[in-house]
């Protein structure tokens, strides 16, 4: 099953029909959930014809990934904008504040989201795709929290800087799954800053000793 391919070379024209099916499969599977939204259905939406989509994705599978790959890099890109500011020496809690404030917090991304990783649990090639996607995010957390190593201490129960990474991603899971059900988005930062803080210092704040 392909999930990701090649194309031809990317014009104007491509890249504004490429992000047209992106928002209209987009919208589409939060309204009707991933597995079960048609090519066709994407295609009405966006209001071109099946050779449009064609000729930018080989399969659904392989759309949602470009999704997933825009919401990754978003991610990743506010999260190091959020830490950049402190240099080499990171001020945890400043930083986790800052994180919280401006990370993605949509509950529409994150029933699609959801709806596909059911989906890839049932097809081990999608769910490798899917697990390199966000290995690729927490990468990006793990080599800013290793910049900061001796200078910045992180608690000894995390061990290293990866070790640190999957703990904030899988904070980052609970809280979206607490906010899929009772949709509050500002209760949701509230929860992640007090996670975070909780797991990259002491708990009161500070950094760890």
């Amino acid at each position: 099953m392909a999930v990701e391919g090649a194309h031809p070379r990317v014009t104007g024209r491509r890249l504004r029909t490429r992000a047209r099916l992106l928002d209209a499969a987009f919208a589409v599977f939060a309204a009707k959930g991933f597995g079960r939204v048609s090519i066709e259905e994407v295609c009405e939406a966006a209001g071109y014809s099946r050779g449009a989509f064609y000729s930018n994705f080989t399969t659904l599978d392989e759309l949602f990934f470009a999704l997933y790959r825009q919401r990754a890099e978003l991610i990743a890109d506010q999260v190091a904008g959020a830490l950049a500011p402190d240099g080499p020496d990171l001020d945890v809690p400043a930083a986790v504040d800052r994180v919280t404030e401006v990370l993605l917090l949509d509950p529409d991304w994150l029933l699609v989201k959801t709806d596909f990783l059911v989906y890839a649990a049932r097809h081990p090639d999608v769910a490798q795709t899917l697990l390199e996607h966000r290995a690729r995010l927490r990468g990006a957390i793990a080599g800013r929290l290793a910049r900061t190593r001796g200078r910045t201490a992180l608690p000894a129960v995390l061990g290293d800087p990866d070790s640190a990474a999957h703990a904030v991603v899988a904070a980052y899971d609970g809280v979206t799954t607490r906010l899929l059900l009772d949709k509050d988005v500002e209760g949701a930062r509230a929860w992640l800053g007090q996670l975070l803080t909780a797991l990259l210092t002491d708990g009161s704040g500070g950094t760890a000793p």
